[in-house]
């Protein structure tokens, strides 16, 4: 039996994040693809972790800087490491290249970390982002991960893009596979008039959800609730920090709700998902659970970016708060135009994040790689290079740490 170690940042939590999701719907595939699997992380469990066990997968907490885990690494045998995200991958790549040299090293980017970082950098410096945010010592850690991996998993178009024509990354290293959804068939409630208020939704640990809950609080809300002053947003998310909670104000119609067990069945009860993100990278978690409810939204350009192709986008889209603001009002009082959003949701799902075709293109990749990993390897040996230079100051520093640990 072939088998899968994956080396996670965090133990997967797919109520809460669209990456946890992610993660579980990679494990399904190589469950269906019968690897045996063990998940590793260095993190502890949460509350909000998936239950691992229920699908019989074995979780175990490794420690970083520890010669433990090339024990591990000796006694599994893996035949596959996929890496979740690609600062594991810098802890942990240079002990999985010299215990187990001829396994298959997969980065799962979840999202290209350094284009979030540099969008962010231009929002707090007041900036229009350009592609010179991009070059910074945190892309060229990023992008050197991605040289030394096997493939490297990318879940937008946009990134795909970027990374092979503005930063030279072969096309061999990489592979597009969005984030795959089932869609609802049915809904108990999807008609304009039975639907009210307003939803926003995200883990409040991610940067980029915070901004928009601080966006819609302090210059959006204020703006829909003078024109609308019987709606209501309602905000779900986990992790919520104290300052968050303190937003809470039922007069104002702005609702802190925290977690929430089931998404999908308050996305059923609202009008509008307000999505105003201002950076970020990826797909968005929201937007896709959106369209899977019949919930129409109002984002950003960076909000939609690489989501619809080219469908009609199942909502409205506008940068400032202003322009925003207009749009969520017109959107939650216009029902032709509210229902025109819809037309496209079920086509957009099934052909732009079809479980099935991305699966069956996986597998092919996985089993090319499988038979040609020592020509793939020869072909793109800057990767190699990489692994030799880059990371012994990591490798030494690791083991003198763990020296002066005894």
């Amino acid at each position: 039996m072939k088998k899968l170690l994956v080396i996670g940042r965090t133990f997967p939590e797919p109520k809460t994040t669209a990456a946890g999701g992610h993660m579980m719907d990679l494990l399904r595939f190589f469950q269906k693809m019968e690897y045996q699997i063990i998940f590793t992380s260095t993190a502890s469990l949460s509350e909000h972790s998936a239950q691992l066990e229920a699908l019989d997968i074995p979780f175990q907490n490794i420690v970083l800087n520890d010669s433990s885990f090339d024990d591990l690494l000796l006694e599994f045998q893996a035949d596959v490491v996929l890496f979740d995200r690609f600062i594991t991958e810098e802890q942990f790549g240079w002990r999985v290249n010299e215990v187990l040299p001829d396994s298959i090293k997969i980065l799962d980017t979840e999202d290209l970390h350094f284009l979030r970082r540099a969008r962010e950098s231009a929002l707090k410096a007041n900036e229009s982002f350009s592609s010179d945010h991009l070059y910074n010592d945190y892309t060229k850690r990023e992008l050197a991960s991605i040289l030394r991996c096997d493939l490297t998993l990318i879940v937008s178009g946009v990134e795909m893009n970027l990374l092979q024509e503005t930063f030279n990354i072969p096309q061999a290293l990489l592979m597009y596979l969005p984030l795959l959804v089932d869609p609802i068939s049915k809904t108990e409630n999807t008609s304009f008039t039975e639907r009210t208020h307003f939803i926003s939704a995200g883990n409040f640990l991610h940067a980029p959800n915070l901004d928009a809950v601080k966006f819609l609080k302090h210059e959006i809300w204020p703006l829909i609730r003078a024109q609308l002053p019987q709606a209501e947003l309602h905000i779900y998310g986990a992790y919520a920090p104290e300052h968050v909670q303190q937003m809470h104000q039922a007069s104002e119609g702005f609702m802190i709700e925290g977690w929430v067990e089931n998404l999908d069945e308050v996305m059923q009860n609202a009008r509008i998902c307000l999505a105003p993100i201002r950076f970020g990278a990826g797909l968005k978690g929201k937007l896709m659970d959106a369209m899977r409810n019949g919930l129409p939204m109002v984002s950003t350009p960076v909000g939609v970016e690489a989501m619809y192709g080219k469908f009609q986008v199942p909502g409205l889209v506008a940068k400032d708060a202003d322009s925003i603001a207009k749009a969520a009002v017109d959107l939650y009082t216009n029902q032709a135009k509210w229902e025109s959003c819809l037309a496209d949701i079920h086509v957009i799902l099934y052909q732009r994040f079809n479980k099935t075709h991305f699966n069956k293109v996986f597998e092919a990749r996985l089993g090319k790689l499988r038979l040609n990993l020592r020509e793939h390897r020869k072909q793109h040996f800057f990767g190699q290079i990489l692994q030799h230079e880059s990371l012994r100051s990591t490798k030494y520093l690791s083991k003198w740490i763990e020296e002066k640990r005894q």
